[in-house]
């Protein structure tokens, strides 16, 4: 998959969504504090969000690292 770091955080966004949907009932009935629940949703946003530029920063380094490789192939066969 060429474009990992889209889906993985997409695919993590969609389920910290209805998780955050199923505990709002919790939330609501007094089960969970506005800190808990709110703290829960930003912590878990926040990873990611890492998450995110840390994947893009891996795919960018793999691609730069890969045309350096077939840079030096053509080269060697010069």
């Amino acid at each position: 998959m060429k474009k990992k770091h889209i889906a993985i955080p997409a695919a993590l966004l969609v389920y910290l969504a209805v998780m955050g949907f199923i505990g709002y009932g919790n939330y609501k009935d007094g089960s969970f504090s506005a800190l808990h629940y709110y703290g829960t949703m930003g912590g878990t946003l926040l990873v990611i969000v890492v998450l995110f530029f840390s994947l893009r920063k891996r795919e960018r380094l793999r691609r730069e690292r890969e045309d350096d490789m077939r840079n030096n192939e053509r080269n060697d066969e010069k």
